[in-house]
């Protein structure tokens, strides 16, 4: 079975940190990743070009590509899936992009992809001497799952607060993470191997993150559990994994509040769930999901 192809979106102004980001993900990839950008610019590494229909294509050491867009995004994006089968696909948008309308493009006309997280890198120093948020950049931070408040080695902590506060008055359900260089643990942002980690380290005086896994061999009641879904709590991060209901059984993506059921045949439950602070959480948590088996529901 061919599952669909994660996608991320990072967003953010000119200069914010985007294409830092980007090559903190590619130096650390473990995974074949296409990403995809208007022009290459600062992206350009030697290594050979593969000209496309609709994009052309630089080979990266380390199995992963880089794309740049010659034709429109849809038919660019069909290609990088078709051509190179990616594990994943990384969307660097222009700082100009009205980022609901990017959303909607890729949940609506790319049945082939699903939209794994959208990520907004935010330039803490411009933003403290410039707040103004224009129409763009508002989208950005209202279609955000993700928040990098970076370059924050440039402001004083006050500062700081500031920003988060004036971003919070446009999403205040993101999750935030305060950066220099975007050095957030790319596990978090991928939700990989999180289960061997029950405890990420906490950095910049935020509070830490932890994970627990939960596994059944009873199928699951699919009304229950999606009913369950928006009673999460805001600790909640992630979760992801393998979900069996009485007829069919699914791989599950959630990240901050969006939930994704892509068809895979699966034996047993079995879903790891991460966030901030889980712990007092974690049983009430579990006890919704035991609520949900079909074993204890009758």
């Amino acid at each position: 079975m061919e599952l669909r192809t994660p996608i991320m979106l990072i967003t953010g102004g000119l200069g914010s940190g985007k294409t830092t980001l980007l090559r903190r993900i590619l130096g650390e990839a473990r995974r074949r990743l296409a990403i995809l950008i208007n022009e290459f610019g600062e992206m350009t590494i030697d290594s050979r070009i593969i000209e496309g229909r609709n994009v052309r294509i630089v080979e990266i050491s380390g199995g992963c590509v880089c794309c740049s867009l010659t034709n429109e995004f849809e038919t660019a994006v069909r290609e990088v899936v078709e051509r190179i089968r990616p594990e994943g696909i990384l969307v660097e948008a222009t700082g100009a992009v009205e980022t609901d309308s990017l959303v909607f493009r890729v949940q609506e006309t790319l049945p082939e992809v699903r939209l794994d997280s959208v990520i907004c890198v935010v330039d803490a120093y411009l933003s403290s001497r410039h707040p103004y948020v224009g129409y763009a950049a508002r989208t950005q931070l209202q279609s955000a799952d993700i928040i990098l408040v970076n370059k924050i080695d440039l402001v004083t902590t006050q500062e700081v607060r500031e920003v988060e506060a004036q971003i919070r008055r446009w999403n205040n359900t993101a999750f935030f993470f305060k950066t220099v260089g975007c050095d957030v643990d790319l596990k978090l942002l991928f939700g990989l191997d999180m289960e061997r980690r029950t405890m990420v380290q906490s950095c910049r005086g935020e509070p830490s993150f932890q994970s627990f896994s939960y596994a059944t061999e009873a199928p699951l009641d699919e009304r229950m559990f999606r009913q369950m879904l928006p009673t999460l709590p805001a600790s909640v991060f992630r979760a992801k994994g393998l979900i069996r209901f009485e007829t069919e059984s699914f791989l599950f993506n959630y990240v901050v509040g969006r939930a994704d059921f892509e068809s895979f045949p699966a034996e047993r439950t079995h879903l790891v769930f991460i966030g901030r602070e889980l712990e007092r959480d974690r049983d009430s948590i579990l006890r919704q999901l035991s609520s949900c088996e079909m074993s204890h529901a009758f």
